[in-house]
């Protein structure tokens, strides 16, 4: 899946832009596109469910359906139902916001859809220039009105998110401008680059550019760095997240050092946090969209943040949305001591559930019983499978959660009890395989296999795991230990160390030297 986003500035009221906007059947009259428009049925223009039959300007017709409109929120969402061209599952949303620094709208234009991957790279550009950027040229033109291009409108910023590893993929990111400072600006921030896809020696601490924070975005220093076997996908050309030369990492927390024009509710020196797509944490500064930022308080410290953030919305989502858990029910969780895997055996059962961990040594073994695991098996010793079996009575787990991959995958089928979920959310071992898919049925066997992606590329999406993983935190249902840290220029030995299963718990990058906090009088 791709998803391709536009912003820019459009210097008139909001109210004006939005009049415009939000009337679904209103794109002939300003956009170049489209010839002629209709709705289906003469359902009102602004109706949820309403669908829109376009004329094309080159004589091609397609449909679209309105999904849903907020005048309060001055958003809109509508999904494509026929078109000529292969968009595959096409949904885009638009927004406003105003600027707070005089009358003009800051204007949001997002899509994602599945192309076909021959014509991937054609499909993005056309989506971001003859749709999304021409729109922009058209209303400034309605409205009589032109601004000076912002840094969003001069170029396409598509962010490919991966449906499923697809190898070396397109580019994700615009590679040339982190290699060297845009012109006009001279900021630069170090950096781990990969310039080509392979091993840990890949990550290499380099100097690169940081250009001025695009209106929707910020500036965050960051102090504690995530590091998550994703980050390996990445760096080894296994997920299409980052397209070299780029700068991976998807989770940190830090201090806003400069905010975009648009940008309200947000101030330099507030502490935020963030887990998402895209790439580019492994940094000691950078630049991010605000939407996904997550403002963090007194009691969660950046490392805590940096540590357990991402592992603890994944955890939030497999437990709750994937698989909801129920008390009573047989929960199975492999590499039971690594940074997730702590959190689900430690959440599953605080919702009730008999938990069954597997670890590779004696000493996670410990760890996964200090957790609060009910039976912990050794894997290296012992066949999994059977020691669920005799645990349950023959019954098997009703639920197993697996991000070992192709080493685990047969033995959790035999595992599961009748009807049981087979959640399959890593590979940390390689894939999988082919399966085939009938020998599911003699025991009605249910397969997951979740992109992060999916659950928290939206606020809406993002914000319910997120208050409950920080809920799960202040009630002590989960604990988060301290992470192992490493320099930043350390991240290849954090990598090696992560691969080679010589860590438990969480590991974080700290690019900036630790300074020793001030002796308050009442320690002297």
């Amino acid at each position: 899946m791709v998803q391709v986003r536009q912003s820019t500035i459009i210097d008139a009221p909001i109210e004006e832009v939005w009049a415009i906007l939000r009337d679904f059947n209103g794109h002939d009259r300003w956009h170049p596109a489209i010839a002629s428009s209709k709705i289906d049925g003469g359902e009102p223009a602004d109706a949820v469910g309403a669908v829109r039959h376009f004329r094309l300007a080159d004589g091609g017709e397609l449909r679209e359906q309105l999904l849903a409109l907020s005048d309060k929120d001055r958003r809109l969402s509508y999904c494509l139902l026929e078109a000529p061209l292969p968009l595959m599952g096409y949904v885009a949303s638009i927004r406003l916001k105003p600027v707070t620094d005089g009358n003009a709208t800051f204007w949001e234009w997002r899509s994602e859809f599945h192309p076909p991957a021959h014509r991937r790279d054609e499909l993005v550009k056309l989506v971001a220039e003859d749709i999304y950027r021409a729109g922009f040229a058209a209303i400034r033109n309605l409205l009589g009105r032109r601004n000076v291009a912002t840094p969003n409108d001069a170029r396409p910023s598509p962010a490919i998110m991966p449906l499923r590893p697809t190898g070396v993929a397109p580019r994700s990111i615009p590679a040339p401008s982190i290699l060297a400072p845009s012109l006009g600006t001279k900021e630069t921030t170090r950096a781990i680059l990969v310039e080509r896809y392979g091993g840990p020696d890949m990550l290499q601490l380099k100097e690169i550019a940081l250009p001025l924070p695009a209106p929707d975005e910020v500036r965050i220093r960051h102090t504690a760095i995530g590091v998550n076997f994703i980050d390996v996908y990445c760096r080894t050309g296994f997920f299409d997240l980052l397209q070299p030369p780029g700068v991976p990492g998807m989770e940190a927390a830090g201090v806003i050092e400069a905010v975009g024009s648009a940008i309200s509710g947000l101030s330099v020196g507030d502490r935020v946090a963030y887990a998402c797509p895209p790439v580019g944490a492994y940094a000691e500064r950078r630049n991010m969209t605000a939407d996904l930022l997550v403002r963090l308080s007194d009691d969660i410290s950046d490392e805590t943040a940096a540590a357990s953030l991402l592992k603890g919305v994944t955890a939030s989502f497999l437990l709750h949305d994937i698989h909801a858990v129920r008390p009573g029910e047989v929960v199975l969780i492999h590499a039971a001591a690594g940074g997730i895997g702590q959190l689900l055996v430690q959440w599953a059962r605080h919702l009730g559930a008999t938990v069954i961990a597997t670890v590779s040594s004696d000493d996670k073994a410990r760890i996964a019983e200090r957790l609060g695991a009910h039976h912990v098996v050794v894997y290296s010793r012992e066949d999994f499978a059977e020691a669920v079996m005799r645990l349950t009575a023959g019954a098997g787990a009703n639920v197993i959660y697996d991000a070992v991959g192709v080493d685990t995958f047969a033995g959790s089928l035999a595992a599961l009890a009748v009807r049981g979920h087979l959640v399959s959310f890593g590979q940390a071992s390689g894939p999988v395989g082919a399966w085939d898919i009938d020998r599911l049925a003699s025991k009605s066997i249910t397969i997951s296999r979740p992109n992060y992606a999916h659950y928290t590329d939206m606020p809406e999406k993002l914000a319910p795991h997120v208050d409950r993983f920080f809920a799960a935190l202040r009630q002590r249902a989960v604990r988060v230990g301290q992470p192992a840290s490493y320099d930043l220029a350390q991240a290849a030995d954090a990598h090696r160390d992560l691969e080679a299963r010589r860590t438990s718990g969480a590991l974080v990058l700290l690019p900036w030297p630790r300074i020793k906090p001030p002796v308050r009088l009442s320690e002297r």
